[in-house]
């Protein structure tokens, strides 16, 4: 095999199934291996997995699920700016990866159909029908649809409020207070303010996935740690104090192509006004993308252009790289200022995320591979000023892998066993392999692909060992 050096400077552009890492030595089980790693400069996880910023993928529920799981979600930006707080604020109210986003309303009020729920099971009663009123009562989905006269007041037929726990319990003492009320229904409360309810039904749920992270990803305000994506033009710097005061963690700023000057310069507007606020630039693809943006403060990089599932800059534009080479070279680079990187796009498998972690990314982002996006995105691929919009990117779907509870950590159980096979017992630790040349890669042929992948067969199933 070749070391990684010399292998990606022979001038071809490599994607991750080009690239086949050569087994070493192992001498430990695949359960050690530690995959603790950082997302920038500041922000440490147990979890290197990164919820990207679509719209279909990145909002309060998988922002809480992902924290839950020791890794972290991005929220979308294409919305008001006020909704991408409020989402962002629903998530980091909890410490379960429960979550409904609950509708508020005051006594007086009539609830008429069925979309006032919004996508929560209840609707929550307050003096004041806001989130920061007294907790009056609440409103099931179940009892309203089951009533005669849609036309009374919530006053009349309200259920009082159920025993409550702090909004930070953990499943374990919410399961406590629902035994010793013999309730079904319990209440989080932040102080004074109701944050949701959580039923005896979805703690059952969630006891029944792998085992989550313990602790998960929570930041210095006791609270789960969440992302934002924002764009580079004047708004997005209101925008970006939305987002402060919702208790963001880090910013990522979000176009295809982040060499410019509006990033550089946002870059050094973000740092100046918000010094405690880590920022991820990107994306960029070559040394001297990344270097550009090092210099400007940047706390952690986003790679990849045109590797996206749905990503067509490289055909529409005719610039990007191959996203395992665009990882190797800005890794390369960026780990010598101690800035992370995330690897962003090209992710169809575990193995592909034991590459892009193994050629020096600190974490993956994943969009399609947790779900597909089918609107918005069109400030990143479009270019939201120009005159005549040139499409970089489709609209697509992908099939239904399940909840993200029960995805991700076997996911991660499969990166583990690829990192055990190359001998590397950490993520620091297959860096320093690959530095030292130890670790060695090939090539592989359009027939080495094929033999490695599915084939042969009239048909088959998983099989897990």
């Amino acid at each position: 095999g070749y070391a990684a050096e010399k292998l990606f400077n022979s001038g071809f552009s490599y994607t991750y199934d080009d690239l086949i890492f050569l087994p070493h030595y192992i001498d430990f089980a695949a359960d050690d291996v530690n995959l603790s790693s950082r997302l920038s400069r500041n922000i440490s996880l147990s979890t290197p997995f990164v919820a990207s910023p679509m719209d279909t993928v990145s909002e309060s529920a998988m922002a809480s699920a992902m924290a839950a799981l020791g890794g972290i979600a991005i929220v979308h930006p294409n919305n008001t700016s006020s909704r991408q707080a409020s989402i962002i604020r629903a998530a980091k109210s909890r410490r379960v990866p429960i979550l409904s986003e609950p509708v508020f309303v005051s006594p007086s009020d009539v609830i008429e159909f069925e979309d006032d729920f919004a996508a929560s099971p209840f609707i929550l009663v307050t003096e004041s029908g806001t989130s920061t009123g007294k907790f009056l009562g609440f409103v099931s989905k179940t009892n309203w649809s089951n009533r005669n006269d849609m036309s009374v007041r919530v006053s009349d037929y309200m259920e009082p409020p159920p025993s409550a726990v702090p909004w930070n319990s953990d499943l374990a003492k919410i399961e406590e207070e629902l035994v010793k009320e013999k309730g079904n229904v319990v209440a989080l409360m932040k102080g004074e303010e109701v944050v949701d309810l959580v039923t005896k039904e979805e703690v059952e749920r969630v006891r029944g996935y792998p085992k989550l992270v313990t602790g998960g990803s929570v930041g210095a305000d006791g609270e789960w740690l969440v992302g934002a994506a924002i764009g580079t033009r004047e708004q997005d710097k209101e925008r970006l104090e939305h987002l402060v005061k919702a208790g963001v963690n880090a910013v990522v700023l979000d176009s295809s192509q982040g060499n410019s000057i509006y990033q550089l310069e946002m870059i050094k507007y973000v740092k100046k006004v918000y010094p405690e606020l880590d920022v991820i630039g990107g994306n960029v693809v070559t040394m001297y993308q990344a270097e550009n943006l090092i210099q400007a403060g940047v706390d952690g990089l986003r790679v990849g252009m045109g590797s996206g599932s749905i990503c067509t800059t490289q055909e529409v534009c005719a610039v990007g790289r191959g996203q395992g080479t665009a990882v190797y070279k800005v890794s390369s680079i960026a780990h010598k200022s101690g800035v992370p990187v995330i690897a962003d796009g090209g992710i169809s498998n575990s193995g592909h995320i034991v590459k892009a972690l193994s050629l020096g990314a600190s974490t993956v982002m994943m969009g399609s591979f947790l779900a597909a996006m089918t609107q918005g995105s069109d400030q990143r691929y479009l270019g939201d000023t120009a005159k005549l919009k040139i499409a970089q990117g489709v609209v697509g779907a992908v099939k239904d892998k399940g909840s993200v509870l029960k995805f991700i950590p076997y996911t991660l159980q499969a990166v583990r066993q690829g990192f055990q096979d190359i001998g590397a017992n950490s993520l620091q630790s297959a860096h320093d392999l690959l530095r030292s040349r130890v670790l060695r890669l090939e090539v592989r042929t359009g027939a080495a692909q094929v033999e490695g992948g599915i084939h042969g067969l009239v048909s088959y199933e998983k099989k897990y060992f």
